[in-house]
């Protein structure tokens, strides 16, 4: 059961990194094309970085 949840939550991993490197990107465009970023790649940013952590903690706790 264990291996399962591992499973998916190393999936969220993969997930929200992915998130937050689409934000970065997004926002280097962003800034270079309207030299002003938007709130939309900051969020995706945060919401990625705060995803990332939340899933890392999980998986912390499981392998304890």
């Amino acid at each position: 059961m264990k291996t399962n949840q591992f499973k998916k939550l190393k999936m969220h991993t993969l997930l929200s990194l992915l998130t937050i490197f689409i934000g970065i990107a997004l926002l280097t465009f962003m800034v270079i094309v309207e030299n002003e970023p938007g709130a939309i790649p900051l969020a995706l940013i945060l919401v990625g970085t705060g995803w990332y952590f939340f899933t890392r903690s999980k998986i912390r706790s499981l392998q304890s």
